[in-house]
């Protein structure tokens, strides 16, 4: 794998140095595969995050957001009532951790377990500040016919 040398980034740049340490995290970032996931863009500002997470219900799960950061976890129940004797044991009831880094202004709307698929609905919310917003132009016509008058 590939490392990536931010260095003149940092020497160069002033105020970039939250960019530049995401980038440096999401290149360290461990590529575990479980539990898979999907991110969709549902609208223009608008995004779900689907985690495939069969077998966990919705008191074993947990999601918070801290920091622009949206971090799912699943804790399974300890079962050591030896009730269950498996001849095959496909499904992962482990534990897990996944972590998201959300752009500013993005929060979450809504979470949904159906189906094993555990659904985070996110949505971008500018501050009235940030959105663009038409300046009306006002004009003296008074000042501009005297203006004219002068001129003739």
């Amino acid at each position: 794998m590939r490392t990536l040398d931010l260095t003149p980034l940092y020497r160069s740049a002033v105020g970039f140095d939250r960019l530049a340490s995401m980038l440096e995290s999401a290149s360290r970032a461990e590529q575990a595969g479980w539990p898979p996931y999907n991110i969709e863009t549902t609208g223009e500002n608008r995004y779900r995050v689907e985690i495939a997470v069969a077998g966990f219900s919705p008191d074993e799960l947990n999601i918070e957001v801290r920091e622009n950061l949206l971090t799912v976890t699943g804790r399974k129940a300890a079962n050591d009532s030896g009730e269950r004797q498996f001849l095959h044991r496909g499904l992962a009831e482990r534990d897990f951790e996944r972590r998201f880094q959300l752009a500013d202004y993005v929060v979450v709307k809504e979470a949904r377990l159906e189906n094993g698929l555990l659904s985070i609905a996110l949505e971008r919310e500018l501050p009235e500040a940030l959105k663009p917003r038409r300046i009306d132009i006002v004009s003296d016509k008074k000042l501009i016919e005297g203006r004219k008058s002068k001129v003739a």
